[in-house]
């Protein structure tokens, strides 16, 4: 989906449109990795402004979606945190600044691949909670990669059950559990 690696059949739509063959950087998609994959070397505030710089958005308005983006995924004190580097955060936080860099392009399409696997019980299920609330609160279709069954039911609208890279079972999260 993403675009990292080719298809080996079928085609890849975004809003109807074919981006199969599209580099992933003009699919208009956001990634969040299993990893955050923050760059430890930059602040918070570079971190979430990268994308925003590679688009040649001036410094005036990526100032202002930065610190809109922090605040969305509510982080605290959204300048404060903007200064610090990654490594002084909570997993919790750099989950909401790798969360906050990818909605600051604001993607048609927001892609979560197992965001929540790294961090403990009690700020995975608060966390699940958040991400699920901030997806409807944005309106971005989101495709939430996750093998912990509790959170696909808990953030998910539709679960799609893979088994050896085939859909074996498509519905509500309530229809797929009950079968």
């Amino acid at each position: 989906i993403a675009g990292f690696v080719s298809v080996d059949a079928g085609a890849v739509r975004n809003a109807g449109e074919d981006v199969t063959a599209m580099p992933p950087q003009g699919r208009d998609i956001a990634m969040v990795f299993q990893n955050y994959a923050l760059w430890p070397h930059m602040t918070v505030f570079d971190n979430v402004a990268y994308g925003l710089r590679l688009r040649r958005v001036a410094a005036p308005e990526v100032r202002r979606r930065v610190l809109d983006a922090l605040a969305l995924v509510e982080i605290g004190d959204v300048e404060a945190v903007a200064r610090r580097k990654p490594g002084a955060l909570s997993g919790g936080q750099q989950q909401r600044v790798a969360l906050a860099r990818a909605l600051v392009v604001e993607p048609r399409v927001l892609l979560l691949d197992e965001p929540l696997s790294n961090l403990d019980a009690k700020v995975r299920q608060r966390l699940r909670v958040e991400v699920r609330r901030l997806q409807r609160r944005v309106g971005i279709t989101t495709i939430y990669v996750t093998h912990d069954q509790e959170e696909a039911l808990a953030v998910a609208d539709r679960v799609v059950l893979l088994h050896a890279g085939r859909v074996v079972q498509v519905g509500a999260p309530e229809d797929v559990y009950r079968r």
